[in-house]
């Protein structure tokens, strides 16, 4: 059996009296579904490019943060970039390794560190966003430029909602 008609078989739900109620929720129905699997279409098509020029994908959402705000401290970078600090700085050693960024303790706050991009780094922004828009381009495909816009709106606002905590706890 297919995963999507796995996906797609109505699931037992407990119900008043203890019977089990059919809950019919398609997958094609759920936009958490289908963010997901489009997520995982984005990673596999942009791993693809930016590997082959020596970008691990742990090395590119850092990358791609700092070409917009070099400097950030690791605790801010972590934090833009939605990863742990434990993971963050298994990224920064791989990245300082390749050469890519370079490490400097605040002058004002010697507990924190602060992550700048390299030339090496630097250069790499002309290289790797094109692959990005890239990728965005295909998938775009057949997609007006409004519903691309509506889109990239209603799902801010969807992030926005569940990282408020509206979606956290209810049923």
């Amino acid at each position: 059996m297919s995963q999507t008609k796995r996906a797609n078989r109505a699931a037992p739900k407990s119900g008043d009296g203890g019977q089990a109620e059919a809950v019919d929720y398609p997958t094609a129905g759920s936009t958490g579904f289908l963010v997901r699997a489009a997520n995982r279409a984005f990673q596999r098509a942009l791993e693809e490019r930016i590997t082959l020029r020596g970008v691990t994908p742990g090395q590119w959402y850092f990358l791609r943060v700092l070409w917009e705000q070099d400097g950030l401290n690791q605790r801010e970078l972590s934090g833009l970039v939605g990863m742990t600090e434990p993971t963050t700085v298994v990224a920064l050693n791989s990245m300082e390794k390749a050469k890519l960024i370079r490490r400097q303790r605040s002058t004002s706050d010697k507990r924190k560190v602060h992550i700048f991009l390299t030339q090496k780094g630097k250069r790499l922004r002309g290289v790797m966003l094109p692959l990005a828009r890239e990728v965005n381009d295909i998938a775009g495909q057949g997609v007006s430029a409004e519903d691309n816009a509506a889109m990239r709106r209603a799902l801010a606002q969807m992030i926005d909602n569940l990282e408020m905590g509206k979606g956290r706890g209810r049923a």
